[in-house]
């Protein structure tokens, strides 16, 4: 487990906790005297920090220094806060926004602040700390808050605009194929085969929801007493797009080794108390009223695929020295495994 307020944290400057409490006093719900500014650990992409504020805790959120040298369409931190302002209310336990900045000249880029929600933040999914009922209790958890987040009004929630409905793999296959290419440090065969292969085999539609991109166990915050989500974190890539995709990505820690990306693979998962992927899966599908899955090794390949894009991004701000985490270089090693993963899952399914 790793705790919220101490976890390893950025390895960039933090803001100026002088010039940010003068900013900041009279847009958040207390008044801002004196302020105390920490990083928080976790997150590869936008820097966090826990701001005190007398008895009061909030969270800031910003975009990674030299924002303007990185990818156009990421560290978008304005959706995030979007997102979750939206989402108040709905289901979906989520922090509380209070204020969006977007004038760089403030702490240096733009940032948001949000309440700190304390909790546990658990980044082993085997939970060596839980007994196995509590692991399958927290397995279920998930399950049932993702699906209730796929079965948000979406347009209800003010968010018809929030993506574009529709032809999500075949646009997400070409962003993300793009994205590669323009963070592409060395060539990887096995990205080359995903690029070209993917776009010619994309299931039909599998409808249309609000997706969170990066639904994973350490971006939960668990209740401090028993396994509940009190809050989703990091909505950076959250979009209006496949609900199938979003549950594969969150899948694929069954089929991550346990040396790789915290994964299940290996494991005896009736041991540990949790569900297999297959119980899991199907647990979702009851929950959103949907029959039996098709396609499912595409959209596992997919999401490797993705995965390894964007740790490509990660591997490339290592290089320009802007990756928000102090072991971005060591997580930035993964892209050939991952692609790997991704093509032989293509094969599986004979390309």
């Amino acid at each position: 487990m790793v705790d919220a307020t101490t976890g390893r944290g950025s390895a960039l400057a933090v803001p100026d906790a002088g010039r940010l409490a003068a900013y900041l006093d009279g847009r958040l719900p207390t008044r801002v005297g004196s302020l105390e500014i920490a990083p928080l650990g976790g997150g590869q992409s936008n820097p966090t920090y826990l701001l005190t504020a007398g008895a009061r805790r909030y969270a800031l959120r910003t975009k990674p220094a030299r924002a303007a040298e990185l990818l156009p369409s990421a560290h978008q931190i304005e959706r995030e806060f979007r997102v979750l302002g939206a989402l108040a209310g709905s289901g979906v336990p989520v922090p509380a926004v209070h204020h969006l900045c977007t004038d760089e000249d403030v702490v240096g880029r733009a940032f948001y602040v949000m309440d700190y929600v304390p909790g546990r933040v658990y980044t082993d999914p085997r939970l060596p700390a839980l007994s196995p009922r509590d692991r399958g209790r927290l397995f279920d958890e998930m399950n049932r808050v993702l699906a209730t987040l796929h079965g948000l009004d979406w347009r209800g929630l003010g968010l018809a605009d929030f993506g574009k409905p529709g032809d999500y793999l075949a646009r997400q296959i070409a962003r993300w194929s793009r994205q590669y290419r323009a963070s592409e440090t060395a060539p990887v065969a096995d990205m080359d085969r995903l690029i070209e292969w993917l776009p010619t085999r994309i299931p039909p539609d599998d409808g249309t929801t609000l997706v969170h991109g990066d639904f994973r166990l350490d971006n939960l915050v668990l209740d401090a007493d028993e396994p509940r989500v009190v809050a989703v974190l990091d909505w950076e890539l959250a979009t209006l797009g496949s609900p199938l995709a979003d549950l594969a990505y969150h899948c694929c820690v069954w089929h991550f080794p346990v040396g790789l990306y915290r994964g299940l693979a290996g494991l005896d998962p009736a041991a540990l108390g949790i569900p297999t992927e297959r119980d899991y899966v199907a647990r979702y599908a009851e929950r959103i009223g949907r029959g039996p899955i098709a396609d499912w090794d595409y959209y596992l390949a997919y999401n490797f695929f993705r995965m390894a894009a964007i740790v490509q991004g990660i591997r490339k701000r290592a290089q320009l020295g802007t990756a928000a985490s102090q072991d971005a270089k060591e997580f930035g090693s993964g892209v050939e495994t991952l692609a790997r993963m991704g093509w032989a899952l293509a094969e599986r399914l004979g390309a």
